[in-house]
């Protein structure tokens, strides 16, 4: 029990100190921008009270990844609306609590029609809010807030693209890499249940490749991340078409190989379950197809044609094709057919076509002789 707790303990410690490095960048880069924006609306411009201008960068900047061009548009058609409104209404209404009200509405309305974005919703209605208080008593609150909305996000692209912009590989690398170890992992984990026939450790990789969802989602956002990043960033002009495209590219395949592998992993249970055959080449296959994971981390990582990961994500599909015709169950097959569709997903992320993946594949393979194989190629 103490054993556990201190484990848990060690790892719990370890992920916060991972994702302190993960986002230590983003608080420089926040820093940064909001001290640039408060600098350059106050010193520069002489705006008396700049305070949407800091909060505007740092709003941008803790957009989602990859995101953050889209965030300062919102920004300002946010700001647009919510003073067009504001200053519409008043004219028309005075003001009051029940014009607060209709005017907040009105705003908030409006922009959904036009965008439909949270992020533009909120600063039309947060902008409604001040320009319907404050107005009143205070002269030309509109043309500060316009100058504070271009300032803050202005400042926060200038950082993260030309100040102080993340490597772009470096981002991707570092969000890939937990949801490639665990799939690494729970594949490995199959194996092992598979030579063994232990359908509570096959059981227990189920369930933690089902956990699954917020390392895909990271490393989707990091590609957007990145896309943006080598984009706008002058420094990494010359990545747009090199390892950071593959890899941003990879998302989607790898994604897909995750869920292929996720009903692997639960076809194994039932396989085990039932006491189906299992002949001693299809735990290798799993255990292949584990390294054909590892193997394209890794390549990934080196910024390296992935050619390696290629080649031993066929031999797990050989080794599969010799399981199918030693003899296997129904469940059995359907492991087979998703190590071949597993395969093939992985193959996509390194860069072929999916035509040539599942070409690769079936040559790899070999005969079916007599029977047919339930397949997703």
């Amino acid at each position: 029990m103490v054993a556990r707790l201190s484990a848990r303990a060690v790892r719990t410690l370890r992920d916060r100190l991972r994702r302190v490095r993960a986002i230590g960048g983003l608080a420089l880069q926040a820093g940064l921008a909001a001290a640039l924006a408060w600098f350059v609306a106050h010193e520069l411009l002489h705006v008396s009270q700049p305070v949407f201008a800091p909060i505007s960068a740092v709003s941008t900047l803790a957009a989602s990844v990859g995101q953050r061009l889209r965030r300062t548009v919102e920004l300002i058609i946010g700001v647009t609306v919510g003073v067009l409104i504001g200053d519409l209404l008043l004219l028309v209404i005075g003001t009051g609590w029940w014009q607060l009200a209709l005017i907040v509405v009105l705003a908030i309305v409006v922009a959904l029609f036009l965008v439909g974005s949270a992020a533009v919703v909120v600063q039309a209605g947060a902008t409604a809010v001040l320009i319907a208080t404050l107005s009143p008593s205070v002269r030309d609150l509109e043309i500060p807030r316009f100058v504070d909305a271009l300032i803050g996000g202005g400042m926060a692209l200038l950082v993260t693209t030309v100040l102080l912009p993340l490597n772009p590989l470096r981002v991707l690398n570092r969000a890939a890499r937990p949801a490639l170890d665990l799939l690494v992992t729970q594949l490995d984990a199959t194996a092992g249940a598979l030579a063994e026939r232990d359908a509570d450790r096959a059981r227990t990789a189920r369930g933690e490749l089902r956990q699954n969802k917020g390392q895909l989602q990271a490393f989707v956002e990091a590609t957007q991340g990145a896309r943006e990043t080598s984009a706008l960033s002058p420094l990494h002009w010359h990545e747009r078409r090199g390892p950071v495209s593959q890899y941003a590219q990879a998302a989607e395949p790898i994604d897909r190989a995750m869920r292929n592998s996720g009903t692997l992993i639960r076809r194994a249970v039932t396989l085990i379950e039932d006491g189906e055959p299992v002949p001693d080449a299809l735990p290798g296959a799993v255990a292949d197809l584990a390294e054909a994971v590892r193997l394209l981390k890794r390549q990934f990582a080196a910024a390296v044609e992935p050619n390696r990961a290629r080649e031993q994500a066929l031999r797990a599909v050989r080794a599969a094709g010799h399981a199918y015709r030693e003899g296997v169950g129904f469940s059995g097959a359907v492991v087979v057919a998703q190590i071949r569709t597993t395969v093939s997903d992985l193959l996509v992320a390194t860069g072929l076509t999916q035509e040539e993946a599942n070409h690769l594949v079936r040559g790899m393979f070999g005969d079916l002789e007599a029977a047919e194989l339930p397949q997703r190629d």
